[in-house]
């Protein structure tokens, strides 16, 4: 089955694929790959291989077996569009997405390009449904050309995750952007925050009424400085997918 998580803004982690390859400075400390290498070598371990890119295709209709609505954050330890995923392996996961419309499907990549020239593909005539999420990451402002890709992206909801958060990003657009997620860095080397960036996008959000979600400060651990910001925690979302079932 899918994965309960610890992570915030999510009820639980699926991965049908694994490992991944660095591409920017974000990734520099990926925890998921210090994660699957611990495991590097010891047989049978689904991470034998470490974090060494491999599809799990027995784990692509978990999403089916879980009857209580959740938000599933799709591949926390890999990034769906990875160049070295086949394409149709990718339209296997969109097809289980599809068809468990009951949960709501966060899906998170830095490969902008590819993610734009995929859904604009399948949903040629129309947007991806709205209970599948559509985001990039980034880091700081060198990245910010991910923030156009998604917004060129046919998405009926799309989020930006500013993690880990290593620099101001300055002004950005948030048209078309429906969430905000910013965190610090957490483990062995972790890179510092500061507060006037983690405002400067907070402030933004408010001014375009964003959602915005702050999930750490960060440090030798996720959890080690806690998740205030001017002394209060920011949990917005988009909205709850409970409510929108229950619409239904």
């Amino acid at each position: 089955m899918a994965q309960a998580s610890t992570i915030e803004w999510t009820d639980v982690t699926w991965n049908p694929v694994s490992g991944c390859t660095k591409i920017s400075a974000g990734c520099d400390n990926c925890y998921a790959e210090r994660f699957a290498e611990r495991w590097r070598g010891t047989p049978d371990h689904p991470y034998e291989f470490g974090f060494d890119l491999k599809l799990h295709p027995h784990r692509l209709e978990q999403p089916l077996k879980l009857r209580k609505p959740s938000f599933i954050f799709v591949n926390s330890m890999s990034d769906l569009f990875h160049k070295e995923i086949p394409t149709e392996y990718i339209d296997r996961v969109f097809d289980v997405m599809e068809r468990a419309n009951w949960h709501v499907f966060q899906v998170l990549t830095k490969r902008s390009t590819l993610l734009k020239r995929y859904v604009s593909r399948r949903y040629r005539n129309t947007t991806a449904p709205s209970h599948i999420w559509l985001g990039v990451s980034f880091e700081d402002s060198s990245q910010r050309s991910r923030l156009k890709h998604l917004q060129d992206t046919p998405a009926a909801v799309r989020f930006l995750s500013i993690e880990p958060l290593l620099g101001p990003v300055g002004e950005i657009s948030l048209d078309g952007i429906h969430w905000v997620i910013v965190g610090g860095e957490s483990g062995p080397g972790h890179r510092p925050i500061e507060i006037a960036w983690v405002r400067e996008i907070r402030d933004q959000c408010r001014a375009a009424k964003v959602p915005f979600f702050f999930k750490q400060w960060g440090g030798s651990r996720p959890k080690a400085n806690g998740r205030l910001l001017d002394d209060r925690t920011w949990d917005e979302m988009p909205f709850d997918p409970h409510d929108r079932i229950a619409a239904e």
